[in-house]
């Protein structure tokens, strides 16, 4: 068996920390969405818009720049709205739907699973600033997007439990 290159073992660390934050969110009801339990100051709203911005800068952004593309993947006031040091709003009328917070995510995490397949090894290599993870590098950045995602997936599960939800792992 060949060993994955770095770049397969980042990009399959994205894929496995989404289809974990997926398997959390997907019994939460869209009324639910909003809720901020007491001594939480966050909701699965919140959560699932910032993992969507994180992507996108991360790992497309980060990696190339803005693209043509970029544009059909979600607003810049999507994106303020859900970026980082932002404060999650709780009144479902000043935030998009569930519904469309979720396309967004998968929009995003689309396109980035279709351009990680084409980053090379040298592009990769280029040195970026925080944040990233082990090296600071766009691979670092790539490896970043993961270990991020998992920790607002942590978050998302806590708040899940407070929502009575039982745990998945």
């Amino acid at each position: 068996m060949n060993e994955p290159s770095t770049r397969e073992l980042a990009h399959k660390q994205i894929l496995f920390a989404r289809a974990y934050t997926e398997s959390l969110i997907a019994d939460i009801e869209d009324g639910d969405w909003f809720q901020m339990p007491a001594g939480i100051k966050s909701h699965v709203a919140w959560q699932v818009g910032h993992l969507a911005m994180a992507e996108y800068g991360l790992c497309l952004f980060r990696q190339r720049g803005r693209a043509d593309v970029d544009s059909s993947m979600m607003t810049s006031a999507f994106r303020k709205q859900f970026s980082r040091g932002s404060i999650p709003e709780p009144d479902p009328q000043r935030n998009p739907p569930p519904g469309e917070i979720r396309d967004v995510l998968a929009r995003v995490h689309e396109q980035a699973m279709r351009e990680i397949e084409t980053f090379s090894d040298s592009q990769l290599a280029e040195s970026v600033d925080m944040p990233y993870a082990a090296v600071p590098t766009k691979l670092g950045a790539l490896l970043f997007c993961a270990h991020h995602e998992m920790l607002h997936a942590g978050q998302i599960g806590m708040i899940r439990r407070t929502l009575n939800k039982p745990p998945i792992r």
